[in-house]
């Protein structure tokens, strides 16, 4: 039962937990201002969970105190247990459990209102229902291509935007018609609602990869926020329907964001052109030419792996501006404090530093601004690549971390690819450029990088960690670098 002995002083109470709430998302302008930004977030939710609590009553404490618990606990051991390369996993599996909750509690409540909700508590329910279910199996799949369990290229089925707007179609069917039928009709077709929402979720889903993923991660955390809100409007509680829809609409302009930067239109990400999308270059890859080793080798012959190195470190050491290029491959190679400490000492050898950061560089918004947090580095030394890129012309080096996709040329010469008209880091601009990558083989879109292949770049390759390990240690050796 209800408390509705006092609406005004329970509707202040709600705007002002919402009002924190939105002092908490406030403070994540600024990385030094986020984690007590968390916190701050993190209690506004607690503070709302009491609030339900105390106004609704709890008819079965000891059901409700064991869910609290063993989700407590789940949540405790999984946070301990992943690591920065499996965040972006976990947070779109993060995003499938809230629509899981959404599409439960929406049917729990249309099964138990039928014959007393009135239409918009309904409609809400349903929509509930099903974006929802939706969210959840696109989720698993987004989760699942982001942790390596399934193919991470996109994946088109035989006739997949027919199928998709069948799909669609079939939806609106169902959802309509259960506004017509008796109670026990009703809960059938709500079934078939789940199983529907869940086959589209799948359907756009296993179609995105590459470097789409970012865009479909920000898309999923968009539609966990509004079944969230809808949720709120079929139990009537102003505090859900204002969360839900805060990061619905945070989770949409993020969406906006990532498509700007990878220069995407939202519906050609899950209704794209098939035949381009499964045309890539990579039939027509040239063998990696010998010009950039020609530079240390008056001969003619390859390099060897300490010819390299020491090639890299005469650079290094020459160089008196620096932009270092993170991405995906330094997560990969756990090397963002490597990374952050080869900087410091360039920094005191008297060298220019600076981080380009791409927006969808690695698998997840703000991937690489989180582990170069974590590594201690200073937040202004980060610049945006819109900002960058009319710097690169100038500097000396383009030091490059694990990133293919967001510095690859062929985004800009090339058509027909996952990656074709995404703006990029133009590090190929730079005078030199240093590539510690694993290996010379195309990034997550599958386009080989030409980038490789350019007079100007030295590549070394091999773990990203145990590179960047030697040249430190070089660096700081004064013995070293006078040989």
């Amino acid at each position: 039962m209800r408390n509705e002995k006092n609406p005004d002083m329970m509707l202040f109470i709600d705007f002002s937990v919402i009002l924190l709430l939105i002092a908490g998302i406030w403070q994540f302008r600024r990385p030094r201002n986020a984690k007590f930004g968390n916190w701050t977030a993190a209690f506004a939710l607690f503070c709302a969970f009491v609030l339900v609590l105390n106004r609704n009553g709890i008819l079965a404490p000891g059901t409700v105190f064991l869910a609290l618990l063993v989700g407590t606990g789940a949540g405790y051991a999984v946070a301990r247990a992943v690591s920065m390369i499996q965040i972006p996993a976990m947070v779109a599996f993060q995003h499938g459990a809230g629509g899981v909750a959404a599409f439960l509690v929406s049917f729990v409540e249309l099964m138990r209102g039928m014959d007393s909700l009135v239409l918009v508590n309904e409609i809400s329910g349903v929509l509930g229902l099903t974006i929802g279910s939706l969210t959840f199996s696109g989720s698993m799949i987004a989760s699942a291509k982001l942790a390596n369990k399934m193919r991470q290229t996109p994946q088109l089925l035989p006739a997949h935007n027919v199928l998709m707007l069948i799909n669609i179609a079939a939806l609106l069917a169902v959802g309509t018609a259960a506004f017509h039928v008796p109670p026990d009709t009703a809960i059938l077709l709500f079934l078939i609602q789940i199983a529907l929402s869940a086959v589209f979720g799948v359907l756009f889903s296993i179609r995105v990869g590459g470097a789409d993923m970012p865009v479909l991660i920000s898309f999923l955390n968009a539609t966990a926020g509004l079944a969230a809100a809808f949720c709120g409007m079929i139990i009537e509680n102003q505090l859900l329907i204002a969360f839900g829809a805060t990061v619905a609409a945070s989770g949409s302009i993020l969406t906006h964001v990532m498509c700007k930067a990878m220069n995407r239109n939202l519906f050609k990400v899950f209704f794209p052109d098939a035949e381009k999308r499964q045309k890539t270059p990579d039939k027509e890859r040239k063998p990696v030419d010998t010009t950039q080793q020609a530079l240390s080798q008056p001969d003619g012959k390859p390099m060897d792996a300490e010819q390299r190195l020491a090639k890299a470190v005469d650079i290094l050491v020459d160089a008196r501006n620096v932009i270092i290029v993170p991405g995906y491959g330094m997560a990969l190679a756990k090397a963002q404090m490597e990374v952050a400490a080869l900087a410091e000492r360039m920094i005191s050898m008297g060298k220019d530093v600076k981080y380009a950061i791409h927006p969808v560089a690695g698998r997840m918004p703000g991937h690489m601004n989180v582990l170069l947090a974590e590594a201690g580095v200073d937040y202004d030394m980060l610049v945006e690549m819109d900002v960058i890129n009319s710097d690169f012309p100038s500097t000396d080096l383009a030091l490059i971390v694990g990133a293919c996709d967001v510095v690859n040329p062929a985004a800009m010469a090339t058509e027909g690819t996952p990656l074709s008209g995404m703006p990029i880091l133009l590090a190929h601009e730079a005078k030199q450029v240093l590539c510690c990558n694993y290996d010379d083989q195309p990034g997550y879109s599958g386009v080989h990088n030409p980038l490789y292949e350019k007079s100007n770049t030295l590549m070394l390759t091999g773990d990203a960690k145990k590179t960047l390990q030697k040249l430190l240690e070089i660096l700081k050796d004064g013995n070293l670098l006078k040989k």
